[in-house]
């Protein structure tokens, strides 16, 4: 499932699609460009992690902040920037979101510290909030609805799935050929020429009159900013640390704040009442809790081949492609099969099947090879992976309105970026816990055994050479491994007890399940 496409709140019907023709290529290659561009993002920079650590002094906790201020800017902003779409015209809010990404792009790659980093990564998921839902709701403005508009939605949608793969083995090229900072560079051309285009081969949508709900979008980003902060504050200060505190506290106010405005704006950017129905409430828990193990999987692992197994850049993106194969395989089988046997079969096997892959990551160790130790789980998250988001999908937007599946996906889209950066934070916590205790046993071993460079090294940065600093990382990852674990558990729990698929529903989803796979 693209883990950023989000159809804005776009009709089929009305003046907006009375002069539509049937689209064009050209078009098409400019609205699924950005997407790639985008989802690209997300993956290409897991490869570079370690290298990124090493030059700008980062440490692993922070570290952890080079994925979470892109993904908390999306998910925060991902259902604004389709609302903003609508009210101002799609094509122009396009180009703006595309260049504005593109700058962020810009800036990261010439960041010379820590602050400067993060500050261009939160300026990218803005950009990306703003382009990725119009781009794909542009698509309802160029293509006729029908044949001409269903092949759109699936090169968008294959674009979306293969970009994941491709930032992998692309950020591995980069970052071993050229420099981690290429990684943000290669999206300067690629948005200059997107824009460009853009103004050429697309029209403008028809506009909306609509309320933006800016107060919502900022009280829900700055709450999760804050409660993700105090989690990796935690884990470097420890739980009384007054910052770690307030923090929380901060958290709480915002995000109470945050709900009352949903509760008294008249067009909220989260529409409380989708979670009144019991099995689109419980799809959205399931993706939060699915999107806490994906982000730690994603960014531990990247460190262990790296650091620990000595991968190269391109050997690590290679050593990722498995699993994109195997997500097609698993939601390929799950459309085939889930007419038949409906979704919530696939969402407990799913979930287990990445339980059982996550607990298999938990025994690894400085002794572990890839073939032994790590292909295997990947395999299997990744099969559960494949099994839940076909019917993840489905379910958000079983029981919706035309008028509000765009409300609905962008809901389940926005859970996935936010659940991702705050189980990131709570596993980056876990693995500062444990490994600082490792670090604590491992001291008297090093000082007693290693030469006079060693330990002058060791008194200048406070970190223990290898094999010391490998048993640390290790012990930390597999303990962030087992509540990685726990989160799919809880997502099996509430796919067994909370959905409910009556016979008159798998009716329905018999149905309906072609057009909703057109999201994925």
């Amino acid at each position: 499932m693209d883990p950023n496409a989000t159809p804005s709140s776009s009709g089929t019907g009305g003046k907006d699609g009375a002069g539509r023709g049937s689209g064009n290529g050209l078009a098409l290659v400019v609205i699924a460009s950005c997407q790639l561009m985008v989802v690209l993002d997300i993956t290409i920079v897991n490869i570079a992690l370690p290298h990124i650590q090493s030059d700008l002094d980062f440490s692993t906790e922070s570290l952890s902040w080079v994925v979470n201020a892109y993904t908390l800017a999306f998910g925060g902003l991902l259902l604004l920037g389709g609302r903003t779409g609508d009210i101002l015209g799609r094509k122009r809010v396009f180009i703006f979101g595309v260049l504005l990404f593109g700058l962020a792009s810009l800036l990261g790659g010439l960041a010379q510290n820590e602050g400067q980093l993060l500050a261009a990564r939160a300026l990218q998921g803005v950009g990306g909030a703003i382009a990725s839902p119009t781009s794909l709701a542009l698509i309802t403005t160029t293509f006729r609805e029908g044949p001409a508009r269903n092949r759109a939605f699936g090169v968008f949608a294959g674009v979306s799935a293969a970009g994941g793969a491709i930032g992998l083995l692309a950020g591995g090229i980069l970052v071993e050929w050229l420099d981690w900072r290429w990684i943000l560079f290669v999206n300067v051309p690629i948005a200059l020429a997107i824009a460009v285009l853009a103004t050429r081969v697309l029209r403008e949508s028809e506009r909306h009159p609509g309320h933006f709900d800016l107060a919502g979008a900022l009280l829900s980003t700055l709450g999760m900013v804050a409660l993700v902060y105090g989690f990796i504050r935690a884990s470097q200060e420890g739980w009384r640390d007054p910052v770690t505190l307030g923090s929380f506290g901060a958290a709480v106010v915002l995000l109470t704040l945050f709900v009352l405005n949903e509760r008294r704006s008249p067009q909220p950017i989260t529409p409380l009442h989708m979670f009144a129905d019991r099995n689109r409430a419980g799809t959205y828990g399931i993706m939060l809790m699915l999107a806490c193990a994906i982000f730690g999987m994603f960014f531990f692992l990247t460190l262990f081949v790296q650091i620990v197994l000595g991968f190269s850049p391109i050997q690590a993106g290679l050593a990722f492609l498995p699993v994109s194969a195997v997500i097609a395989v698993g939601a390929a089988l799950t459309a085939k099969l889930l007419p038949s046997f409906g979704p919530k079969p696939f969402m407990v096997c799913g979930a287990l099947s990445s339980a059982v892959g996550l607990a298999w990551l938990t025994q690894i160790d400085v002794h572990s090879t890839y073939l032994g130790s790590v292909l295997g789980p990947m395999l299997f998250f990744a099969l559960g992976m494949g099994l839940q988001f076909v019917s993840l999908t489905l379910m958000a937007l079983s029981n919706v309105s035309d008028r509000e599946s765009g409300a609905a996906s962008g809901l389940l889209n926005s859970m996935q970026q936010v659940g991702g950066s705050l189980g990131l934070s709570i596993l980056v916590t876990v693995y500062g816990t444990a490994s600082r205790n490792e670090a604590k046993e491992q001291v008297p071993d090093f000082l007693a055994t290693a030469g006079p460079v060693q330990q002058a090294l060791f008194e200048r940065t406070g970190q223990l050479p290898k094999p010391w600093g490998d048993q640390v990382l290790t012990s930390g990852i597999s303990a962030a491994f087992v509540v990685a674990a726990l989160f799919t558990l809880v997502g099996a729990v509430i796919a067994l007890f909370v959905i409910q698929v009556r016979p008159s529903d798998l009716e329905r989803l018999k149905g309906n399940h072609e057009a909703a796979a057109d999201r994925i």
